[in-house]
């Protein structure tokens, strides 16, 4: 892991939505220089609400799905027999029904097709945009998954290709700990898991963790709305010796300012060097 402010990636997640995951994203990433955020929470992005992106460039992102040539095609069946997802069923004699949703775009089908049948072409799933804050401080990339897609991983993994290694990279992660949350977090250098101090933010809390030790990643805690509910958050980080990194207060202005949409370490500027003190603390 790289050390001491030098280009790193950060992943931000949260076992539960609504603690303030894209608050934390956002306020880190307008406390630090040279940064690119990229929002892989591609079902419901938000960053771009408080980042007010210029110059914004759209490109459609695509993934690949199966066709059948029936011209070659011998309703042998070994294609759906293949797939792991059932995105194919061969009707004898008839059809080969083909299920896009369901397709994770591997081209297995493609490989053990014995005629040669099936191709792939490009599906669109969502786009993909890019454009800089509206102060000029920091680059964002944000995929927006179309309506009715029911697979987030295509866009998110096309989202983090738009890396940049030259800078540190925050990831805004989608809330939970399903595959969208392990597709975004991996290859992090350190993950900020953001909580908040409730019976409902420590159990999902727990479950983030539990992700984060299977794929051997560092992190620690965010404790955000600090001052409300108990102090279980804190005992179980302690029994556990995980790091907090910054507690945020329970706060009316902070609060007035997530509902307008303006990041509030802009209109409370001594927030940034807490923010910044994070990296800090990642590194040491």
């Amino acid at each position: 892991m790289q050390q001491n402010g030098e280009q790193m990636i950060i992943a931000v997640a949260s076992g539960k939505g609504g603690t303030g995951k894209t608050t934390v994203a956002v306020s880190l990433a307008l406390s630090l220089p040279n940064v690119q955020v990229l929002d892989c929470d591609v079902e419901e992005p938000d960053s771009h609400i408080f980042l007010n992106p210029v110059n914004e460039v759209i490109k459609p992102a695509y993934t690949l799905v199966p066709t059948v040539n029936y011209d070659r095609c011998d309703y042998c069946g070994k294609c759906a027999v293949a797939c792991e997802y059932n995105a194919l069923v061969v009707v004898p004699q008839k059809e080969v029904m083909v299920f896009p949703e369901l397709c994770h775009g591997c081209g297995l089908c493609s490989l053990v097709c014995p005629q040669d049948a099936i191709s792939e072409v490009p599906r669109e799933i969502g786009v993909i945009k890019a454009g800089k804050s509206s102060d000029g401080s920091v680059d964002l990339v944000y995929g927006l998954l179309n309506i009715g897609e029911v697979m987030a991983t295509p866009l998110i993994d096309q989202v983090k290709a738009e890396l940049n290694p030259e800078k540190t990279v925050i990831i805004d992660v989608s809330p939970g700990t399903a595959c969208p949350v392990i597709a975004a977090v991996q290859g992090s250098d350190y993950c900020v898991l953001v909580t908040e101090p409730t019976p409902f933010g420590l159990y999902d809390l727990r479950l983030a963790i539990a992700v984060l030790r299977v794929l051997k990643i560092p992190f620690g805690v965010v404790i955000n709305k600090a001052g409300i509910g108990d102090r279980k958050v804190y005992e179980h980080c302690e029994k556990e010796g995980i790091p907090i990194l910054l507690e945020i207060p329970h706060d009316k202005r902070i609060a007035r300012c997530y509902s307008e949409g303006v990041p509030f370490v802009q209109e409370m500027p001594e927030w940034k060097e807490r923010f910044a003190g994070i990296v800090d603390k990642i590194g040491t």
